[in-house]
């Protein structure tokens, strides 16, 4: 009776060395079958992701100065959003804020309500805009232009 029971734990633990033993092969073999495969597959699933960039977007984008005076850009960006593109730009400097970006610089010229009672005014085909300029997605053609307001 003893001997039985023997024969069955040592069964088991024998059991239990063979499951862990081919686990651990199956681990390391997985991994030997990953570095088998060619380095081209790897590198041109990577790089045909970076040679596909986002689609250029154009647009225009206007400022009036306190004294009415227009300069015109023509902005041709992958950003999604005008803020965005503005900013990589560094035609536009500002603070967010509570509800976004809050404009003070625009080309070199400060407007700042808190200092002078101006404030630059952000419109969208000639129309003044309802959402913040970092809010505002870009669409193909449309002007948008930030004018000094008091």
């Amino acid at each position: 009776m003893k001997m039985t029971h023997l024969k069955k734990l040592l069964s088991c633990f024998l059991c239990l060395v063979l499951i862990a033993a081919t686990a651990l092969t199956a681990t390391a073999c997985n991994d030997i079958f990953k570095n088998l495969l060619p380095k081209e597959e790897e590198s041109t699933s990577s790089t045909q992701e970076t040679e596909t960039p986002a689609p250029k977007k154009n647009f225009t984008f206007i400022v009036v100065d306190k004294d009415g005076k227009e300069t015109s850009f023509s902005i041709s960006t992958d950003k999604t959003t005008v803020g965005d593109a503005l900013l990589a730009e560094g035609l536009i400097e500002g603070e967010n804020g509570a509800y976004g970006l809050y404009v003070k610089k625009v080309n070199g010229i400060t407007a700042d309500y808190d200092t002078d009672k101006t404030y630059w005014a952000f419109y969208i085909n000639g129309e003044y805009a309802m959402t913040g300029v970092d809010a505002t997605e870009i669409v193909e053609g449309a002007t948008y232009s930030f004018k000094v307001e008091k």
